[in-house]
């Protein structure tokens, strides 16, 4: 293992690698950028650990909690996702029928490695059917080990929507009232999202002992975008695909997003989902408008 991590700090730098890639790529969470930094770079560098690191990403579509799991990979493992310690399960690929539970479980159970720096990522958890989630929290619990295997250096993440109106309800009080968005703090957010994800029976997380044993680390909040965030992404999927920067591009891009509410049109109702297929678009117009 230890030859493919990498470590989060690096050698005479001032800032590292993490917190350099959460400033320039990820846009509008200013809450997610200070709490996953700090929770991911002390369990990280810490020697010993009394339990493994679990984060609960919540927010709605084209947020960033995707996008930030893979910042996470490629800050802690040289081949990032396609490393052989990092297990992604999406629900509705991976366990699609709810009468199958106990073979997701005994599934679960199976693919967790004995590495004991291996990350395991838990994608679109408000789909999961309810309980499943329970079937890995002797791995998640302050256990030496389980069956001869110590979990205590392992991270677990869940992405999920659920919550996301929870939290784009606050983000647009906060705006009605003329603050500023990074004036919202967790402690705004954490409380009003563990009730909504625990009560909620379609969250993936209804009632699970995960959360009322509290073997969560932190409920993190991925705050809706506005539309300087959509132009943001828009010039960083430019720089990916190569391209000149071009402002007005960009511009067009945020423009032909869907807002929302309808009489505000504050937030992107699907984030920077769709940057790409948008910037395609909008590619094709302008050329064909200079020819």
């Amino acid at each position: 293992l230890v030859p493919e991590l990498l470590t989060l700090y690096c050698t005479n730098c001032r800032l590292t690698g993490l917190q350099v890639n959460l400033e320039q790529k990820l846009f509008g969470q200013h809450i997610a950028s200070k709490v996953l930094l700090k929770a991911v770079t002390d369990f990280v560098n810490k020697k010993t650990q009394k339990k493994p690191l679990v984060l609960s990403l919540h927010g709605l579509t084209g947020t960033g909690k995707n996008f930030v799991s893979e910042l996470l990979a490629s800050n802690i493992y040289k081949k990032g996702m396609s490393s052989s310690f990092v297990h992604q399960f999406v629900t509705t690929l991976h366990f699609p029928h709810i009468s199958k539970i106990d073979i997701y479980k005994q599934w679960i159970k199976g693919n967790v490695s004995s590495c004991d720096r291996s990350m395991f990522i838990f994608d679109e958890m408000d789909k999961m059917p309810p309980g499943l989630i329970d079937s890995i929290k002797p791995f998640l619990d302050y256990y030496d080990n389980q069956d001869g295997v110590s979990y205590r250096r392992t991270i677990f993440i869940f992405l999920s929507n659920a919550g996301g109106e929870t939290i784009k309800q606050v983000a647009l009080e906060f705006w009605k009232n003329g603050k500023d968005r990074e004036e919202i703090q967790l402690s705004d957010l954490e409380e009003k999202l563990s009730l909504e994800v625990f009560n909620n029976k379609y969250s993936g997380m209804w009632h699970t002992s995960l959360i009322d044993k509290y073997l969560i680390d932190f409920f993190i909040p991925f705050l809706p975008l506005e539309y300087k965030h959509v132009h943001m992404c828009a010039l960083a999927e430019m720089a990916n695909q190569n391209m000149e920067p071009d402002e007005d591009i960009a511009d067009e891009v945020a423009k032909a997003m869907i807002y929302s509410p309808k009489e505000e049109r504050v937030f992107s109702s699907k984030g920077c989902k769709e940057i790409t297929s948008k910037l395609v678009q909008v590619d094709k117009k302008t050329k064909r408008l200079e020819e």
